[in-house]
């Protein structure tokens, strides 16, 4: 099986927890190595934020799980990076 690198997510959250806790637990799980958030959008009920999150080999279905539990939905899988190295994509500015 080919390994989950990097994964971007479009994620809709309510406003508590606040960011900085979000992505703080989002972190938790143990092959997860680095995670960031940005702030997207603010809505009445929720916001819209965009995380990265790079690891070794990351399980997406228990991310996806963490993320649900911190009251959080997934919009949508914005970018995926898997294999032995992360490969970035040229024509993206940094």
């Amino acid at each position: 099986m080919v390994r989950l690198r990097r994964i971007v997510l479009d994620i809709l959250k309510p406003h508590e927890p606040k960011l900085v806790p979000f992505t703080e637990q989002l972190t938790e799980p143990e092959e997860i190595r680095g995670v960031t958030a940005k702030l997207v959008d603010i809505e009445e009920n929720v916001r819209r934020i965009r995380v990265t999150v790079e690891g070794e080999d990351i399980d997406m279905e228990t991310l996806e799980e963490h993320i649900m539990d911190l009251s959080g939905s997934i919009h949508s899988i914005d970018e995926v990076s898997c294999g032995e190295t992360i490969v970035d994509d040229p024509w993206l500015p940094n």
